[in-house]
């Protein structure tokens, strides 16, 4: 994979996010690598009630607000709008949320997938519908409190699996799809710059924690986001020519329990809710190395001093 230099220039800045938003760090890294000719197309949700606030737009590129369901299907209008004006070596992004992702606007993504413009949408998943109090999406992950699956002694959270957007994305036969996370800085910056050459649609879905909504402090959000990688709750990969690539291969997990008990989100959950959870995990990444091919050169990782890992 062709490594990007990191820009200095900053495209999304002065927003309003809540500190250490993980959606907003993802939206600024992954203009970083589009650069200064990006269109940018994001549906209702934490990024444009942050990002457009008058008078401070807090994009230096052109960007725009869509109908919550509609991101995909805008993304589509903005690159023909862009090529019968005769414009080059431009790009068009769209950043949404899980539930704009996930349930809202899964229709308008399928939709652009099958037309194959060269767009890229980025999902940046913080497991609920944030901007709006907390509620379940359909990236929520079993057993997590929110304001719609609230924790209790008959039902512990929420009892709905998460979907698995990466591969209802690649059984469309995407050019390009990658799952990635802001814990992993530069394996997403270079995704991102993939997807820029990629001729046809790309997805990438960037895991984003969000201290507000899952109960952790701000300055937990990218140990976080390793954490999970690390514990098997979430893995780095790549879809392309009709293949599953991995990215990190777990050789042994780091504790699940630590992961959900360091969330308040998870607080709640007993030893027989986080045995589910273990189970699952080991179960799919079993068909994950049965259906994953694990190339030597793309694989990623850790830093000798990174923490993430710690037992």
């Amino acid at each position: 994979m062709k490594e990007l230099k990191i820009s200095k220039d900053e495209y999304f800045y002065g927003h309003k996010a809540c500190s250490g938003c993980g959606g907003s760090l993802a939206v600024r890294l992954a203009l970083k690598a589009l650069g200064k000719n990006t269109f940018v197309v994001i549906p209702a949700g934490c990024m444009s009630a942050v990002g457009f606030i008058y008078p401070q737009l807090c994009f230096s590129v052109n960007a725009m607000i869509s109908q919550f369901a509609s991101t995909g299907a805008m993304l589509s209008g903005v690159y023909a709008g862009a090529k019968a004006l005769g414009l080059e070596n431009f790009n068009v992004v769209g950043f949404a949320g899980d539930g704009g992702t996930a349930d809202i606007g899964l229709q308008a993504l399928s939709g652009a997938i099958d037309r194959n413009d060269k767009i890229i949408y980025i999902c940046y998943d913080n497991e609920a519908y944030m901007n709006t109090g907390v509620q379940q999406s359909g990236l929520t992950p079993y057993g997590a409190r929110t304001t719609t699956s609230p924790a209790g002694d008959n039902i512990h959270g929420s009892a709905n699996r998460k979907k698995d957007m990466f591969e209802i994305v690649a059984a469309h036969k995407i050019k390009y799809a990658a799952t990635a996370s802001i814990g992993y800085p530069k394996d997403f910056i270079n995704k991102v710059s993939k997807a820029k050459e990629v001729d046809g649609t790309s997805y990438i879905h960037v895991f984003a924690p969000c201290p507000t909504g899952w109960g952790i402090s701000t300055s937990e959000t990218v140990s976080i986001a390793k954490e999970v990688v690390e514990c098997g709750l979430w893995y780095l990969a790549e879809y392309e020519n009709g293949e599953f690539i991995l990215n990190r291969k777990i050789e042994e997990f780091s504790s699940v329990k630590n992961y959900l008990k360091n969330q308040g989100r998870f607080k709640h959950l007993d030893e027989s809710d986080i045995e589910s959870i273990i189970k699952e995990r080991d179960e799919k990444w079993g068909k994950t190395l049965n259906n994953f091919k694990v190339n030597e050169d793309k694989l990623i990782v850790l830093n000798e001093n990174s923490t993430c890992c710690d037992k």
